[in-house]
């Protein structure tokens, strides 16, 4: 069989229009014949293009309020016919069924309808049936049949069909790859919804799909390949980041970004953490960006240099201008004024990465060897009404609130996590210690005199008083953490002993 296969006959069932019209159009002037259905006939008949109606081919009309159109042998006859094979030629021409060279075809909008937040009913009635068959049976038979499932193939396809007079196979089979890729996500995505609407428990199987958005020059580490992928079971900063400016993206660069996009989106507006290895190094909330990206920066301005920024609200000049002043690898935030772009446009290296504030989600996916760990997303649902003072000492209206802004902090910050805070600012933090005291060292030395009558959150609870002893040592005058130690009782009196307030919030952080 000739490398090429001729394209004369096409079926073209499609629910995104896009580039239809000049598509069809295309076609029938390269003497394609296209049959089609519903919506899409219309508007190819509307714009004067030829269409030949599954219903004329079928002897059928369609059912079930358009649930069956293509579900056919007249018309999966001649899709999944091997045309190299003489009997299914035969066969063909015996039930009088016309071969089909092309199919085209984009599935109903499922995922968007999900995303949108319609009804349970609504939803059902976009899970496609006839279009991933189709789509399935082109891609299996990609030896006699090309299968295009994105409109951005349009082009491509027709301009080879016109050079050629067919698809070569290099192309059917990249076609077929594709095909295949939509199909799995496609019902990955139904399956993950279903899944999520089940009651109890986390679903039995677990369907994920991610769709490569680009090749990033390495991973972690230049010896390391990496990419990045869109997809997953619910909406985040890759759903409609745009790059607005600086250079490309790394993926250390958007580990960073997510968690500047997180902590800010977390902290009571106007805010901004500065993120340095998937830590905050800086965070604070104020009157404006502007004072609250100099307090955050006060907080550790050694670290902060090459950091990754996040923003609660739109950039504009002030906080442009602030961050300038230091060299910062990325700027995330829900929105950039003309203004600030003016500004960061002298940063032309500095990477702005325009991101909808964070919205929640249902599952993490943290993949092992051989496998991979899942679980609600670690959200920060505690109703401060519900703390409990644990100490005979009540902390301070000052002090509540830094204790809530800590907490905030210590919640996306790497275990074992201790932050010290004033004024909704952070004054020092210790991460990813292997020994709680070390990190309560390690935010103490950062903080340095100014951790007199600060306060101390801590992500998880104190195994024993070292901790609280060190910290009334720096002078921190409050503390809030989860309790749940066999030696809170020990805790408590140690921070009496001191004059410290105590806050237990009954909740654990841990973020490994």
């Amino acid at each position: 069989m000739n490398d090429v296969v001729p394209v004369r006959r096409a079926i073209v069932s499609v629910a995104d229009k896009g580039g239809l019209v000049p598509f069809g159009q295309a076609l029938a002037g390269l003497d394609v014949e296209i049959v089609s259905t519903g919506s899409t006939a219309a508007l190819l008949s509307e714009t004067g293009v030829p269409v030949v109606a599954v219903a004329d081919v079928t002897g059928f009309p369609e059912m079930l309020d358009g649930r069956v159109k293509t579900l056919h042998p007249a018309i999966h006859g001649g899709v999944l016919a091997d045309k190299r094979n003489p009997e299914h030629l035969d066969q063909l021409e015996a039930q009088r069924i016309v071969p089909v060279d092309l199919v085209v075809v984009s599935l109903y909008p499922f995922r968007e309808a999900v995303a949108s937040g319609a009804g349970f009913e609504e939803v059902i009635e976009q899970i496609d049936i006839g279009g991933p068959t189709l789509v399935r049976a082109a891609a299996k038979n990609f030896e006699s049949v090309g299968v295009v499932v994105r409109p951005e193939r349009y082009e491509s396809v027709v301009s080879e069909i016109r050079r050629k007079g067919g698809l070569t196979r290099d192309t059917r089979l990249a076609l077929a790859r594709e095909a295949f890729a939509e199909i799995a996500a496609y019902d990955g995505a139904i399956a993950a919804w279903f899944g999520s609407a089940a009651e109890g428990g986390l679903p039995a199987v677990l369907s994920l799909s991610y769709e490569k958005v680009g090749d990033l020059r390495y991973g972690e580490n230049p010896h390391q390949r990496g990419a990045l992928y869109r997809g997953g079971l619910s909406a985040g900063l890759v759903t409609d980041a745009r790059v607005l400016q600086g250079k490309e993206m790394s993926f250390n660069n958007w580990l960073d970004a997510e968690a500047a996009w997180l902590l800010a989106g977390d902290l009571a507006g106007p805010a901004v953490a500065i993120i340095k290895h998937h830590n905050p190094c800086g965070a604070a909330e104020a009157a404006d960006l502007a004072g609250a990206y100099r307090a955050a920066l006060a907080s550790d301005p050694v670290s902060a240099f090459g950091g990754v920024v996040g923003l609660s609200d739109v950039a504009d000049r002030a906080a442009a201008a602030a961050i300038s002043e230091v060299f910062t690898e990325v700027v995330v935030a829900p929105g950039f004024a003309p203004e600030a772009l003016e500004v960061f446009a002298g940063k032309q290296n500095l990477r702005l990465v325009e991101a909808s504030p964070p919205s929640g989600g249902d599952l993490e996916v943290r993949p092992v060897s051989g496998g991979a760990l899942v679980q609600d997303r670690d959200a920060l649902a505690e109703d401060p009404a519900e703390f409990k003072v644990v100490t005979s000492r009540q902390p301070t209206e000052a002090e509540w609130a830094d204790l809530r802004f800590a907490w905030t902090v210590g919640a996306r910050t790497i275990s074992n996590a201790i932050v010290l805070a004033s004024g909704r600012a952070t004054l020092g933090v210790g991460a990813g210690q292997m020994s709680r005291v070390d990190s309560v060292e390690i935010a103490a030395r950062k903080a340095g005199e100014r951790a007199k009558g600060s306060v101390l959150a801590s992500d998880a609870f104190f195994p024993f008083r070292d901790g609280i002893d060190r910290a009334a040592e720096a002078g921190v005058a409050a503390v809030i953490q989860p309790g749940g130690s066999v030696r809170d009782e020990e805790i408590v009196a140690a921070c009496d002993e001191h004059g410290m307030a105590m806050v237990f919030t009954g909740t654990r952080h841990f973020r490994h």
